[in-house]
Formats: C-alpha cells, sequence, structure tokens
C-alpha cells in the first residue's frame, strides 16, 4: 500500500507542476490584455481607428487566462471559498472537507462540463467556426477547444486534491494511533 501512496504522491507532484506552470504562463495574458486594451483606446480616441479583431482578442485572451488558470488557483487554495466555518476547523476536517469536496463536487462538475461541451467543441471543429465578424478572429474553434482544456486540467487538480487530503488525513491518523 506504501508503494501505492508513493505514486499517488509523485502523480499528484506532477499534476500540480503542470498546472502551477500554466497557471504562471497564463498570468502573463493579464499584463498582455492591459497593453492590447490600450492599443485600443490609442487607436480609437487618437485616431479614430477601431479593430474588431484587436478588441476579439482581448475577450479570447480574458477566456483562456480565467479558464488556463482555474486549476492553479484551485491548488494555490486562492478560490473563493466561504471561510465562515472552515478556517476554524482542525486540520483533520479540512483535510475531509477538501477530500469529499474535491470528489463530490469538482470531479462530478468537470466530468458533467466535458460530457456536455465535447459535442459543441466537435461542431465547431468540424466546420471551422470562426468570427461571427469579417474581420474577427477566425478561430473561435480554437477558444471553444479551451473548455475541454479546462475541464481536464480542473479535474487533474481535483485528484491532485483529493491524493493530497487523503494523505493528511493518513497522516493524522498514524499519529493518533
Amino acid at each position: 500500500m506504501d508503494n501505492f501512496a508513493a505514486h499517488a504522491r509523485a502523480l499528484a507532484g506532477h499534476i500540480d507542476r503542470v498546472n502551477q506552470i500554466i497557471g504562471r504562463g497564463v498570468m502573463w495574458l493579464s499584463v498582455a490584455m492591459v497593453l492590447v486594451q490600450f492599443i485600443v483606446v490609442v487607436m480609437r480616441y487618437a485616431f479614430g481607428i477601431g479593430s474588431i479583431l484587436i478588441q476579439e482578442a482581448i475577450v479570447y485572451m480574458h477566456a483562456v487566462l480565467f479558464m488556463m488558470a482555474a486549476a492553479d488557483t484551485l491548488l494555490a487554495e486562492a478560490h473563493v471559498r466561504v471561510d465562515i466555518f472552515y478556517a476554524r476547523l482542525p486540520a483533520a476536517r479540512k483535510a475531509a472537507i477538501d477530500l469529499f469536496g474535491n470528489a463530490l463536487l469538482v470531479l462530478p462538475f468537470c466530468v458533467l462540463l466535458f460530457l456536455v461541451s465535447i459535442d459543441y467543441v466537435r461542431l465547431s471543429w468540424s466546420v471551422l467556426e470562426g468570427s461571427r465578424e469579417t474581420s474577427g478572429i477566425q478561430a473561435v474553434f480554437l477558444l471553444k477547444s479551451v473548455i475541454l482544456v479546462f475541464a481536464v486540467q480542473l479535474a487533474l487538480q481535483a485528484v491532485s486534491g483529493m491524493i493530497r487530503a487523503a494523505q493528511r488525513l493518513k497522516d493524522r491518523e498514524a499519529r493518533t494511533s
């Protein structure tokens, strides 16, 4: 059983590292969004020029930023949580809540999202869906694909969280016996 636990911890470590790298990478999209938005404002008000493509790029960056950084946010426990009770609980109860919360809430949500979205994304790819605007980004199918990546990435992070919570519970149990 210790061999399984060691492999599980190693898997959790790999998942955590990948999601951290992705999270740190996409955080630069927030800087890019600010710069691009500044360019849009200058173009519009200083030169009277508008660009649907650039405006859509901001929306794409925003969507990718939030979907691709969600797993890293879950890893860092920086997501929104009602901490009224959780903050005061002992470590074992927190670990149990984390274990069951990931198993019963996050993981089923990710599976459902993936299953519901797969045909949506497949259809978009089948027609190589583009922007409704002729001068927009003609790659909506790529943006929609990020939904599937988001679901997988968040599900893997939930598995990692379950492994870490189970290990905390096991360690707690070992200390009390």
